[in-house]
């Protein structure tokens, strides 16, 4: 047993706290200027065709979008997963050797743990199967559980480093650091007076002791960022992962940071592989883009998602190949080992795996993707500015050009740089740009959080 069990309604309540102030004092949009960020997400155990409501932000009351869990949060007991109509399909997952080690990651964890003062320790260590794991939110606003990178020392802070390096590959290392630090370069941009929009504002949760024979994990968490880690053995289960950007290009103490280019380059090179018939079957003509449109982000653990588009079953050989390169760039954030077995586990369904598109296909273009098979969910949304954009303050949504980190002309106190009614504000009405982009990956059927997994090692006594 460990530090915690499931959260008590007061502690439910104080996690709410952020989204009933934004609510009592202005609805939508004040939500929307609190937090930062919404995702996009629809109801987290309703049903969804794929296509995107329209009525208001994800991060709405008792929404399942970048709000994170709300009202209807579910708890891990009750975690079904995603699937496309609340059935789960069986025998997907199985406990079986990968042949990669998970030797460095359990010693980092370990040594990170080690590190830790008894205070720190106690708050950051939960049960394997806690409600925890399905606690996290991609907005800054979210009253996060854990220890906060930014208030342990710098040696400290390094051994946590050391734990996603471990974990994580070469790419997916550098993208979650650059996730923070444009984290910073938007909280400098926006005045510089809030702590979560800060390099610090991270959190790292342990599930379980890490071991390499015992079920454990952990879970590293902020705004724009959520990583979480099953291990069982030497099999590791990576998602959900989501990762996002507002800006995604910014020049942030003097070093230029540019975010999602494989991911945007590999969506635009499987849609323009395509003949006009296949394209007819995967670009939306019946929905527009919108400022969101994100299904599955935090909150929608259950969420009820069917195919659209067209299969891999329906592609040419070389098409095939480029809708796996597209895979590998998000199943790449996780280390090279782990992640072929990963790669060799979604080619196993390819004929199944679909590829959905909302949106124009230019250079430029904002749009939305989404990939999905019995195995894999990824979904990439270029989505409208928040807290990023004109620095007229006239809305539109377009972005202000390539930042500097300097602070001339733009807004204070955290307020979004667009107005409401000009698309500044965010939300389906905005104008969605590739200077705020939301990506997640999932497994579905039961797998996020390594679920299906656990219970396969509680039933068969491993």
């Amino acid at each position: 047993m460990h530090g915690h069990h499931p959260r008590t309604p007061e502690a439910e309540r104080s996690r709410r706290w952020f989204m009933n102030k934004a609510l009592l004092t202005g609805g939508i949009a004040a939500l929307a200027t609190m937090t930062g960020c919404s995702d996009g997400s629809s109801n987290a155990s309703g049903s969804s065709s794929g296509a995107p409501s329209g009525s208001m932000p994800s991060g709405g009351p008792g929404g399942a979008g970048g709000m994170g869990p709300g009202q209807s949060e579910v708890k891990y007991k009750d975690f079904v997963g995603l699937t496309t109509d609340g059935k789960v399909v069986d025998d997907l997952y199985t406990i079986h050797a990968t042949d990669v080690s998970t030797d460095k990651v359990v010693k980092a964890a370990q040594a990170f743990l080690d590190g830790l003062s008894q205070k720190e320790r106690t708050s950051c260590t939960f049960d394997v199967d806690d409600d925890e794991w399905l606690a996290w939110s991609n907005v800054d606003g979210y009253e996060r559980k854990g220890v906060r990178m930014g208030d342990i020392t710098d040696k400290k802070r390094e051994l946590g480093f050391a734990l996603l390096g471990a974990a994580l590959s070469a790419k997916g290392l550098t993208q979650t650091r650059n996730i923070m630090k444009l984290n910073q370069f938007l909280g400098d941009y926006n005045g510089g007076n809030r702590d979560t929009l800060t390099e610090g504002a991270y959190f790292f949760t342990f599930m379980g002791t890490p071991s390499t024979t015992k079920p454990w994990g952990f879970q590293y968490e902020g705004h724009h960022v959520a990583i979480n880690y099953f291990v069982l053995g030497d099999q590791v289960v990576m998602t959900p992962t989501f990762m996002g950007s507002e800006p995604t290009s910014a020049t942030y103490e003097g070093e230029k940071i540019t975010l999602f280019k494989p991911e945007t380059k590999a969506g635009l090179a499987l849609i323009r592989s395509l003949t006009s018939a296949q394209r007819a079957k995967v670009i939306d003509s019946k929905v527009s883009k919108s400022g969101t449109d994100m299904k599955a982000g935090a909150g929608a653990d259950n969420l009820k998602l069917a195919y659209q588009g067209l299969p891999g079953s329906e592609l040419t050989s070389a098409q095939r190949d480029k809708l796996l390169d597209l895979v590998r760039v998000y199943v790449g954030y996780m280390d090279d080992g782990h992640a072929e077995v990963r790669m060799t586990e979604v080619e196993k369904h390819l004929d199944q795996t679909y590829f959905y598109w909302l949106g124009k296909t230019k250079d430029t273009s904002a749009f939305y993707y989404r990939v999905h098979s019995p195995v894999v969910l990824i979904e990439y949304d270029a989505q409208s500015p928040l807290a990023y954009g004109t620095k007229t303050g006239t809305g539109g949504g377009q972005p202000s050009g390539q930042p500097t980190g300097q602070m001339t002309g733009q807004p204070t106190g955290g307020m979004p740089s667009g107005g409401p009614g000009g698309g500044g504000m965010g939300g389906p009405n905005g104008t969605p740009t590739q200077q705020h982009i939301h990506t997640i990956i999932r497994t579905p059927n039961g797998g996020d959080y390594g679920v299906d997994l656990l219970k396969l090692h509680l039933e068969t006594d491993h």
